[in-house]
């Protein structure tokens, strides 16, 4: 109450008009023009004035990302949906990239001559926990196999 009314952090939110509450005190630029399949949040009523159209949607990535866009920004099935779809899209790059007959550098990609010459130590470790990660994930599915044959 004894605050300087000066010194008003709300001031531009506390006094706005009826066209302020709705965002129109600005001009919109145009709009660029859909060519391919844009995504667009749940959450928002229009397509923002500029957008990126360098990788549409397609293959199951396309699909899992169309789904993650069914769900709120502020639910977490969204954001794992498309995390998810990252890994499938570098799969399905992988995939065409062999078929197109280029076989890809998969360590190169990684990094791992830069964390070989700047972080051997981590390497190391990395490939280690890799190594017992798959030698249990091996073991497991022999038992299972064991078990059931």
């Amino acid at each position: 109450m004894d605050a300087d009314p000066r010194n008003d952090p709300t001031y531009p939110y506390r006094e706005r008009t009826e066209e302020e509450e709705r965002g129109l005190t600005w001009e919109r630029p145009p709009l660029q023009k859909e060519r391919v399949e844009v995504l667009c949040s749940v959450e928002h009523k229009r397509m923002p004035a500029v957008f990126g159209t360098a990788v549409p949607p397609r293959g199951v990535s396309g699909l899992m990302r169309r789904a993650a866009f069914t769900y709120s920004e502020s639910d977490w099935r969204h954001w794992l949906v498309l995390l998810a779809a990252d890994r499938v899209n570098m799969i399905e790059g992988l995939v065409e990239d062999l078929f197109r007959g280029h076989i890809p550098d998969v360590p190169g990609e990684m990094g791992i001559g830069a964390e070989w010459r700047h972080n051997r130590a981590g390497l190391m470790q990395k490939a280690a926990v890799v190594a017992i990660g798959s030698a249990v994930v091996l073991a497991l599915l022999k038992s299972r196999n064991q078990r059931s044959g």
